[in-house]
């Protein structure tokens, strides 16, 4: 609690930058919105998933729930830009990838969804004329966490912003955690509040639409995160946590561990924590504090639980998994208010006005426009 109260201290001194960030940022999106830099069009559905701020808003479970939602039905693309992997340009995900050669979220895309195409470039207006060569039949392509780079056109935009950190109440980078500016939440088809209470109140939803102020043409959508069973890292057995016999020693390397911890608070009496860094990079040190840290937990129930962006960073350590019980907790967006279906409908109608609007600029010899109907 001190150390929290000591950071935001401490970010307030930085308010200076803030407002330098501030300027930069408006400099460029208002060359966007005039026109200066050019936003390039494909001619497929290209859906984007991304949030104004840094941290966890959930984007990479909302890829999997639109990824879900559409495959096998359709050949999907997902472009990624691979953070922190210690490679550069352009690679397609195989099955020898690791997280250091393409990211661990795109690691983990490819190895959840056997059939998609998963690929990671910095430049993404270059890297998708490759993936499209790499896979001529793609019918949709999934942008993860590419609400910034306007040099691409996507024709649907989602934007996350956590219920906890909403963008109204936050301020930019470094004094907060703001990347890009508020208003940019106006470029959003849809907006999905993420990361709520399961119990949220209707007044309390309706609060947060009245503060967010959606433009007539926009839907805001609301889920809490839905923690599935702990499968083994190699296994795939499942492992149900008994809550006054289990021992977990948590390990993340995420931006926001906090739904996870508040999961833990109610499933087990007793769990350690290890806590690293957003995207660590597990070494060999990592790896034995994590040993030592487990074989000093008295329990005979015990295990090593993680998240499935940390177990693709620890694969490198595959070879020493056996007899560990080491599992990865599953998480799912849930939407509330029984308007999953809505969601759904909105993402689906997209797709097929493109595809249709393409067809007939096709037959034309028109640009493609499409602009999503509720």
């Amino acid at each position: 609690m001190f150390f929290n109260g000591f950071l935001k201290s401490f970010r307030i001194l930085l308010l200076p930058f803030s407002i330098f960030y501030w300027v930069v940022i408006w400099v460029r999106n208002k060359l966007y919105d005039t026109g200066f830099f050019r936003s390039v069009s494909f001619n497929l559905p290209i859906i984007n998933v991304g949030n104004l701020s840094v941290g966890g808003t959930g984007k990479s479970p909302m890829i999997e729930y639109i990824t879900r939602m559409l495959h096998p039905g359709k050949k999907i693309g997902i472009l990624s830009r691979g953070y922190k992997r210690k490679t550069k340009g352009y690679t397609l995900a195989n099955e020898l990838s690791t997280a250091l050669e393409i990211g661990d979220e795109p690691l983990q895309f490819y190895k959840k969804f056997p059939g998609v195409a998963v690929a990671v470039g910095e430049e993404r207006i270059v890297a998708i004329p490759q993936l499209l060569h790499d896979n001529p039949a793609t019918e949709v392509i999934l942008l993860d966490d590419a609400f910034q780079h306007r040099a691409i056109k996507a024709g649907l935009n989602i934007l996350l912003t956590d219920c906890q950190n909403l963008f109204t109440r936050d301020f930019y980078l470094p004094a907060g955690d703001l990347r890009d500016l508020k208003s940019s939440h106006k470029r959003a088809d849809i907006i999905v509040v993420t990361k709520c209470p399961f119990n949220l109140s209707q007044s309390a939803k309706e609060s947060i639409i009245k503060e967010i102020k959606p433009l007539p043409h926009q839907q805001i959508f609301f889920t809490t995160i839905e923690f599935g069973l702990p499968y083994h890292i190699k296994s795939y057995d499942l492992h149900k946590i008994i809550k006054e016999q289990t021992e977990v020693l948590l390990v993340t390397g995420i931006a926001n561990p906090e739904s996870l911890k508040n999961f833990l608070d109610e499933q087990a009496d007793f769990y350690n924590m290890m806590n690293y860094r957003d995207h660590h990079i597990f070494t060999i040190d990592d790896w034995k504090d994590i040993g030592k840290r487990f074989a000093a937990m008295e329990s005979k129930e015990k295990i090593i639980l993680t998240t499935e962006k940390d177990a693709m960073r620890l694969m490198k350590f595959e070879g020493q998994f056996e007899g560990l019980p080491l599992f990865v907790i599953p998480i799912e967006h849930r939407f509330l208010f029984d308007e999953g279906s809505i969601f759904d409908h909105l993402v689906l109608t997209f797709i097929q006005q493109f595809n249709n609007a393409t067809e007939t600029a096709r037959v034309n010899g028109e640009n493609v426009s499409v602009e999503l109907k509720k």
